[in-house]
């Protein structure tokens, strides 16, 4: 159900559909670390925190630069 509710959202707004893979990207990368620390129990290194930060800030860079554009 969720992935017809994505697909609306891809073709209601075909213009913003960059964005909404950055941010499709960046919440794929954060279930991956909190997926690493917390289900397979493996500490975090500071590689993975900055690559972290790194991704998110991207995303949002991407996600939040369109904003105040027309679409």
């Amino acid at each position: 159900m969720a992935a017809l509710t994505l697909f609306v959202l891809h073709d209601s707004h075909p213009a913003a559909i960059g964005r909404v893979y950055a941010a499709y990207g960046g919440v794929y990368v954060a279930t991956a670390i909190i997926w690493i620390r917390v289900v397979d129990g493996i500490a975090l290194t500071p590689y993975d925190w900055a690559g972290g930060a790194i991704v998110l800030s991207g995303m949002a860079i991407i996600v939040w630069g369109g904003f105040g554009k027309a679409l």
